[in-house]
């Protein structure tokens, strides 16, 4: 679930090498009035799988946010993984955003549920439902924290390092969806939202709300 933080993630090491070596080829063999638009590809895949070391941000009784992004909903909802009454917060990753996942609350892990779906823009409310998507039921020291990866409308790979029964400290590292998508975060009815609509946030460096009784 841990491992020393590397700048660059370790789902991108095999993407780098693909388009170094390729850009690189092509440098050698056509020079820079060929190979431009390589080195602009490589660029591009060198920052999206940055995944730069976080400090969570300090208080009690804090849901850290496990993605960076931006905040697209606050609202009571229906989590249908913990079946409950929640308030939701999801955060919506762009192609630029640092796209590793953290977890957001320190917790005992009870369930993990994947769907198969669909891959519409993550930025709608639909892909919560419709599109693929895996969700991690937590408890933490009683309360409920359900954290829910959802793809995007590019994303192609949701990735989940963690099983039941593991244990999770707030702003561990626990998974990574590549290309653009969204992570909902449902909390118990008496979370105090911390955020609003329009919010940029960081990984494990924002609080999302606070929950009496978390830690």
């Amino acid at each position: 679930m841990m491992y020393p933080h590397p700048i660059i993630a370790r789902e991108g090491w095999p993407y780098l090498a693909l388009v170094g070596a390729v850009t690189l080829l092509v440098h050698y063999l056509g020079g820079f009035a060929w190979s431009w638009p390589f080195w602009i590809i490589f660029i591009f895949v060198l920052q999206f799988f940055r995944d730069p070391q976080r400090i969570a941000a300090l208080g009690r009784d804090l849901v850290l946010s496990p993605a960076d992004g931006r905040i697209v909903v606050v609202e009571k909802a229906t989590d249908p993984y913990a079946e409950r009454e929640a308030l939701k917060i999801s955060v919506f990753m762009n192609v630029f955003n640092v796209h590793s996942n953290r977890s957001a609350v320190n917790g005992l892990v009870k369930e993990i549920q994947y769907f198969p779906g669909k891959f519409v823009n993550a930025d709608l409310d639909k892909a919560s439902t419709e599109n693929e998507r895996n969700a991690v039921v937590i408890d933490a020291n009683g309360q409920i924290v359900t954290l829910v990866q959802v793809a995007g409308l590019i994303a192609r790979r949701i990735l989940c390092y963690i099983h039941v029964g593991d244990r999770l400290k707030a702003g561990e590292r626990y998974g990574f969806i590549r290309f653009g998508s969204r992570v909902d975060v449902y909390l118990p009815l008496t979370a105090e939202p911390l955020v609003s609509v329009g919010d940029k946030v960081f990984a494990t460096n924002t609080a999302l709300a606070r929950v009496p009784g978390l830690d």
